[in-house]
């Protein structure tokens, strides 16, 4: 099989990153020869891709966040994010346990800069959770974080009480594609044709089907060569979150929109991306296993399915504005930051990057106050 050959803009991978995408490859195309017609749903792919043990994205090694990665998450721009959001968590511990259950917790960064920022808030921590499904992840949280009470776990201790936060967790779910033709919808999904993977469409099936039905009742028809993505298991996993809480507030940090935006005529090819040493690039079929595939979040599909789970939608606004409303241009203006460090803040906090690109959705139960986080420029009238 070929060496596949970069796009031009990015970096050509090294022989031992070849040999292992080319494994995952491999794996794949005998994976597509099983299903049915030869044709493998690219949820299905995507799953393979980012979390297939020991070759995929997230379960082998290699850098992967931070400026040496292929991508920069908030919690590793600058702690000043941690400490805004420990302000949140002081505020909230005032009714709920002083616990915490992270989700996806990426280098670690987020819950080292937390639990030392409410350490320097006088306010320790009863218990603090990351729930991690990657084997490569989990060992190296577990190496930075060695001297903080932390415990890794499988999934949310059950009647948890206490704050759970997922940041960039939910744009890595793996997304059902689907394209809009005259007279039905069709899927795309992954063929491997003489050894090399392929896009390749069929007609929907019924439940597919009825979902973008369903979008189309909210937004509009969508004309004929739409395409773009839904993401079932976002609502899966936030109805398997709901079932473990007991008295909770949800902090969700991630890119995306509500419907209405999401599916607007204009956002015709979708919102699928993929991240590769710290170029984006819209091939998801290119070297897999060594690219981050993402796409952005239907807030509105959240919040419905947080109601549907018995959850209470408290508050949805832009990173920016929760950052700010939990005090930190007031971190800022105490801490001596150099210019590079300003500038790691103004992506927090710019409309043209994280701070408006990224949306921040609380849910709760039995919690009833509007957190401090939202304070200000709550928009849940636009999920």
């Amino acid at each position: 099989m070929p060496a596949p050959t970069a796009e031009p803009s990015l970096p050509q991978p090294d022989a031992a990153e070849q040999s292992r995408s080319r494994l995952l490859q491999e794996r794949i195309c005998e994976r597509i020869a099983q299903e049915s017609g030869a044709w493998l749903s690219f949820a299905d792919y995507m799953q393979m891709a980012l979390y297939e043990p020991d070759l995929g994205y997230y379960d082998a090694g290699g850098a992967k966040f931070g400026a040496q990665g292929d991508f920069v998450t908030a919690p590793e721009l600058s702690p000043l994010f941690a400490r805004a959001i420990a302000a949140q968590l002081l505020e909230t511990f005032g009714q709920l346990p002083a616990r915490v259950v992270e989700f996806g917790a990426g280098t670690g960064a987020l819950a080292r800069d937390l639990i030392e920022g409410l350490r320097a808030r006088a306010c320790p921590l009863e218990a603090y959770f990351i729930v991690e499904v990657s084997a490569d992840l989990r060992k190296r949280q577990q190496q930075r974080l060695a001297d903080l009470p932390v415990a890794w776990l499988d999934v949310v201790p059950q009647d948890f009480e206490g704050v759970v936060i997922a940041n960039e967790v939910l744009d890595v779910l793996p997304v059902r594609l689907f394209v809009r033709g005259d007279h039905a919808v069709y899927e795309r999904g992954v063929r491997c044709e003489g050894g090399e993977l392929r896009l390749a469409a069929r007609t929907a099936d019924r439940e597919l089907a009825q979902q973008v039905a369903a979008i189309e009742a909210q937004v509009g028809a969508l004309p004929p060569g739409y395409g773009s993505e839904l993401c079932p298991r976002a609502r899966d996993w936030i109805l398997s979150l709901a079932n473990g809480l007991q008295r909770a507030l949800v902090l969700l940090f991630d890119y995306g929109f509500p419907r209405r935006e999401y599916y607007h005529p204009q956002r015709a090819m979708g919102t699928l991306m993929c991240h590769y040493r710290q170029r984006a690039h819209a091939d998801p079929l290119w070297m897999p296993g060594l690219n981050d595939i993402t796409a952005h979040v239907d807030f509105s599909a959240c919040a419905q399915a947080a109601l549907a789970s018995g959850l209470d939608v408290l508050g949805y606004t832009s990173q920016a504005r929760f950052l700010i409303n939990c005090g930190i241009l007031e971190e800022l203006a105490s801490s001596r930051l150099e210019a590079a460090q300003l500038g790691s803040v103004q992506r927090l906090l710019s409309e043209a990057e994280m701070g408006e690109l990224v949306k921040v959705l609380a849910l709760g139960r039995r919690f009833n106050t509007l957190p401090l986080g939202f304070t200000r420029g709550d928009r849940r009238h636009r999920l």
